[in-house]
């Protein structure tokens, strides 16, 4: 019988991310779980409120990721009741119910990583569940899984000042966010306008200024027209209608679509805490966000070719196939990127450490 692996999906991003690198292990049995707990207190609050569905743990995005794993043909075995598992992939350890431990575990990054808050130092210091920053802050953070997979060592040295041991952590690059030159060939209609990729902090119960913030916009555009691309998460006709009130009447407004199609047709993007950002940075737009734009050119995901869920399924391959204590493996391990060739049989080189 083929071993099987359990994959954990949260947003539209991470469930993306994970079926790509299931597509890289085909001699295995994998299998997708929306994230879960065996918390009695979090599982009653799913079930009879809507208090927690605007988190990746929530029914909003659990609906979503089954949705696309229903039309992909995927196996789902929600909260992992069917079947035991060689292999767990977290897409956070911020939830990691115990008795998937038994288990060998990876964790993979999604995207940008929350600035360290109040919240987050509360939570850390009193040790509180992580869930509680509300955010992703702490994601990483937890030391918990086997093997850590991070976008960039920007953001292995980030990962490490939170919490987790180096000796953990590898840098495999980021699905999704590992060959953003190839949006530049597009046939998105628009171009030369300032785009601005919000976030959904009022949908994740996160204070934010819509109006302030969309009026900063128009300043920065400075006359030029802007395209809104709003975050799947947030309540469309609200975002809509404040855009509407405070923007000009030639502002373009955008739920759904391909967002690296329209960041590379920008001028310049503006986002909040979008891991979009990167897309620009990427390709060489001037970008405005919330974080230090310094930092953010340190944390920039590595640009490995598409080569990230390759490196990931490696990872996975080499580990279940590990024989000794699933702690040891980590330690000794000796991880080889592949090597992305170009059309003249060129290699792509990246650092990986």
């Amino acid at each position: 019988m083929r071993k099987k692996i359990l994959f954990t999906t949260g947003s539209p991003n991470q469930t993306i991310q994970m079926h790509q690198i299931s597509l890289e292990l085909p001699e295995y049995d994998c299998w997708f779980s929306h994230l879960f707990t065996d918390s009695p207190i979090i599982n009653t609050a799913l079930k009879h409120t809507k208090i927690i569905d605007g988190s990746a743990l929530g029914n909003n995005f659990k609906s979503k990721s089954e949705s696309y794993l229903r039309s992909h043909n995927l196996q789902i075995d929600y909260r992992a009741e069917k079947n035991d598992y060689e292999l767990v992939v977290f897409c956070s350890d911020m939830i990691v119910p115990k008795r998937m431990t038994s288990a060998k575990t990876i964790w993979i990054q999604e995207g940008m990583i929350d600035k360290f808050n109040v919240k987050s130092a509360i939570v850390k210091t009193l040790g509180l569940p992580l869930w509680l920053s509300c955010d992703t802050s702490l994601n990483g953070s937890s030391n918990i899984c086997d093997v850590y997979c991070t976008a960039s060592p920007g953001y292995k040295n980030f990962v490490e000042a939170s919490g987790t041991d180096r000796e953990k952590i590898i840098v495999t690059g980021m699905p999704n966010y590992d060959n953003l030159q190839q949006f530049t060939n597009n046939d998105f209609p628009y171009k030369n306008y300032i785009m601005v990729a919000t976030t959904d902090m009022r949908e994740t119960y996160r204070f934010e200024n819509r109006p302030a913030f969309i009026k900063r916009c128009v300043r920065i555009a400075n006359g030029k027209q802007l395209l809104f691309k709003l975050h799947p998460n947030e309540k469309f006709a609200r975002a809509q209608r404040e855009i509407r009130k405070h923007a000009p009447a030639n502002t373009l407004i955008f739920q759904a679509g391909n967002t690296n199609e329209m960041i590379a047709n920008c001028d310049e993007l503006i986002t909040q805490y979008s891991t979009v950002v990167y897309t620009g940075i990427a390709l060489g737009k001037k970008v405005h966000s919330y974080f230090d734009i310094d930092e953010l050119n340190r944390l920039v995901p590595i640009q490995n070719g598409g080569t990230s869920a390759r490196n990931i399924a490696n990872v996975c391959r080499d580990f279940v196939a590990f024989k000794g204590p699933k702690d040891e493996f980590a330690k000794n391990y000796k991880f080889r990127p592949v090597l992305f060739k170009y059309a003249d049989n060129s290699e792509l080189k990246v650092a990986s450490a």
